[in-house]
């Protein structure tokens, strides 16, 4: 006997064709305990993705598709979905497959009891050494800088209630740092725990210059392009300077007073490192101009080229 709420799945996707067949074949018969809709929101895709979700959607009415003009992000696309629900709660899905559909029943049980948020936490990440390494790092950072605790290795996948939904769809800004907007409400959180599989086909999304934007974004929530070049310069003047300082020590050091022009050490070593940092502060401080300009300016967060089902 199905529940007596609606459960609604968004699941953005961008190039995800050999995905979809399994997902859905996974996923429906996990979902088909209750009332519920699938929601994909297809993020700009080049691919038949588009194609593959549309025959799905035909012979299913409770899987539903919001396709956009061109690609407008991850977040954006999380974002598109959760204005479109109607459950009393949602859970937010990748199609890699990466995140087990199958935990959705326990996320349920915990909403159930009260919860409003509940994550899925990863016990162990079947990953790269480096993506591990870089995750700590960010969730370190991220921490130490905001006044609002981000869980730690958690991503998209997670369910919330629909209050929480709605306190989203009420926020303002434009450019969305979705796993800090949903803790930021402080709404009772629990976990479920799970081991991060490979995905199923394909290629990751989340390059390594993708990641170190994700990050940015989390922490001073969004920069402009040109803005944050002015960040990696700094950073690349400072790594410069460092190399500098180790080899004017050197030759101070080591080589003949004959090779050495006085005071040239210190000169050096003052305008590598400062020059650096002055780049860096500057880089930063736009990144907070950047984002005031962009939400002055009040454009769209998506614009939607194609609903079926909804």
């Amino acid at each position: 006997m199905k529940k007596d709420f609606l459960l609604s799945v968004v699941i953005p996707v961008f190039n995800e064709e050999g995905n979809i067949n399994t997902l859905l074949k996974e996923l429906i018969p996990i979902v088909s305990t209750y009332e519920y809709e699938i929601i994909f929101v297809n993020d700009g895709s080049q691919d038949k993705t588009e194609e593959e979700i549309k025959v799905f959607a035909q012979e299913n009415k409770n899987i539903k598709l919001i396709s956009f003009t061109r690609n407008f992000g991850h977040q954006t696309a999380l974002t598109c979905g959760y204005q479109y629900t109607k459950g009393d709660c949602v859970v937010t899905i990748d199609a890699d497959l990466q995140d087990p559909p199958e935990l959705i029943h326990e996320m349920v049980k915990k909403w159930e009891k009260g919860f409003k948020i509940v994550y899925a936490k990863r016990k162990m990440r079947e990953e790269s050494l480096f993506k591990t390494l870089t995750a700590d790092f960010f969730y370190n950072v991220i921490n130490m800088l905001s006044q609002t605790p981000i869980p730690r290795n958690v991503g998209d996948f997670r369910l919330i209630d629909k209050h929480v939904v709605e306190l989203l769809n009420h926020m303002p800004e434009r450019f969305r740092f979705l796993r800090g907007m949903v803790a930021w409400g402080g709404f009772p959180s629990t976990y479920v725990y799970f081991d991060r599989k490979k995905r199923l086909t394909g290629e990751t999304h989340y390059p390594l210059s993708k990641m170190i934007g994700f990050a940015l974004n989390g922490i001073v929530s969004f920069s402009t392009r040109p803005l944050r070049i002015a960040i990696y310069v700094g950073i690349l003047a400072s790594i410069i300077g460092i190399v500098g300082i180790i080899y004017a020590i050197y030759r101070r050091l080591f080589l003949p007073s004959a090779y050495w022009v006085p005071g040239w050490t210190a000169t050096f070593v003052a305008i590598m490192f400062f020059g650096g940092v002055q780049l860096i502060t500057i880089g930063i401080i736009g990144e907070y101009i950047g984002k005031i300009y962009s939400e002055i300016q009040g454009r769209p967060q998506y614009l939607v080229k194609e609903k079926v089902n909804i």
